[in-house]
């Protein structure tokens, strides 16, 4: 069956700051479809963060780049394999540079943290006990 990817653009302030921080996360860089205006970040391998800086984001828009830091543009949420999971990356992403976004959400089956990255962007990280899925 085909794995359907998803690519997530982001304008960016800083490639070169980004791609440290993101590194710092434990995720790496593409150096085949990065350059010094983007930073092509495997998240897995069907998830892909694309950090373009402001003026290569601008060519691909007609609309006005939101200032992250001040106006919700998107949720990311990525899964997490456990509860130690979630802090675990959370706490490296504020380690890094990045700052806590919002309270700690424990419903006992699921469990999450966020974190904005150095642009202002909300990564959430989120937990769920398989058993509730499947339930």
């Amino acid at each position: 069956m085909y794995q359907q990817m998803i690519f997530v653009n982001l304008a960016t302030d800083d490639v070169e700051a980004s791609k440290k921080f993101f590194t710092e996360l434990g995720y790496a860089i593409n150096p085949q479809f990065s350059t010094d205006d983007c930073a092509c970040v495997v998240i897995s391998d069907t998830i892909v963060a694309m950090l373009l800086s402001r003026q290569h984001y601008a060519t691909f828009t007609k609309k006005e780049i939101a200032d992250s830091r001040t106006t919700s543009e998107t949720l990311i949420c990525l899964s997490a394999e456990s509860r130690e999971k979630v802090d675990e990356l959370v706490d490296k992403a504020i380690a890094a540079g990045g700052s806590a976004s919002g309270p700690t959400q424990d419903h006992g089956f699921m469990y999450g943290r966020a974190f904005d990255d150095l642009d202002g962007h909300t990564w959430e990280v989120m937990w769920m006990d398989p058993a509730a899925v499947q339930g």
